[in-house]
């Protein structure tokens, strides 16, 4: 695995300057940066983000078309002629969109955890992922690659404890998740949601949610009546007034004495005695006995 330099600092400290760029060129021109035909290039199965598009990338694309790809796209060869991209996905879809044949790259050696770092650590910088492609990329540095969650704060700028709870967003339902991704629920809601841990209750408060547009505080206020409505309160347990064995003594005395099944019965200090009768006649006999020992 790889544990190269501080991450956290941005895609601008792993990109060397023109000193210490090869002067190699795809194309057989001298430079920085290699030019590279676009569809030489395949994106990167790293990638986090799962919706790439939109009015944003027209923008973009609109912007290359005037003034270029400004910013290099990180990437590695994979055969000849043929490279995958680390960084810059939504520079090369603009390009293509553009109609730009060739793009600036920057050639590097990288290993899965490293191009999953980097095109995390580019949309983190950019804010380009919602809070659930965020949390599914930390997710797969943890799985995959046996990051801590202080390793990843620190190759992602990050505090330990923002990335804790941004992992927490896995545990969450399907209909809670995409809620998330869509921009329905943020991370503070489904913190929220996460503490009734019953999928249904949390259906239910998802709706609460939406329906009366609550805010995270409003949304924790709710979240704990639910679960003061599911969690019964602990009754205080208390020792019986006379103990056991005294009990089974009298028990056995009283059914010796009346002839009938007997026993006693406590709650805390108060109880009862239970004598069981046979029939309407069993039960006459025994309320003489009573009377007579009375």
């Amino acid at each position: 695995m790889s544990n190269q330099g501080p991450l956290g600092k941005g895609l601008s400290a792993l990109l060397p300057t023109s000193k210490t760029v090869t002067d190699r060129a795809v194309d057989g021109s001298q430079g920085p940066y290699m030019v590279c035909p676009v569809n030489a290039i395949r994106p990167n199965p790293y990638q986090p983000r799962k919706r790439i598009g939109g009015n944003d990338l027209s923008e973009l694309a609109e912007s290359i078309r005037k003034r270029g790809v400004l910013q290099p796209l990180m990437v590695r060869s994979v055969g000849e002629n043929a490279y995958e991209l680390i960084a810059g996905e939504r520079r090369w879809r603009a390009a293509q969109l553009a109609g730009l044949k060739k793009v600036p790259v920057l050639l590097r050696d990288a290993s899965a955890v490293d191009r999953l770092e980097l095109a995390l650590i580019e949309n983190i910088q950019r804010q380009d992922l919602n809070p659930l492609e965020e949390a599914e990329s930390y997710y797969r540095l943890v799985k995959e690659f046996s990051l801590t969650q202080d390793e990843i704060a620190k190759r992602v700028g990050k505090q330990r404890s923002t990335v804790a709870n941004m992992l927490r967003i896995v545990q969450l339902p399907d209909f809670a998740k995409q809620d998330v991704a869509d921009g329905v629920l943020s991370t503070g809601h489904a913190r929220a949601l996460l503490s009734l841990e019953d999928h249904g209750l949390m259906r239910t408060m998802r709706d609460e949610i939406v329906a009366g547009q609550l805010n995270v505080r409003q949304a924790e206020n709710l979240a704990r009546k639910y679960k003061k409505k599911t969690v019964p309160a602990r009754r205080k347990k208390t020792e019986p007034a006379l103990p056991e064995s005294y009990c089974k003594t009298v028990t056995t005395n009283l059914s010796s004495l009346l002839g009938a099944k007997s026993r006693v019965v406590q709650k805390g200090k108060r109880g009862r005695v239970e004598i069981e009768y046979a029939s309407p006649e069993d039960l006459e006999r025994l309320l003489g006995l009573i009377i007579r020992q009375g």
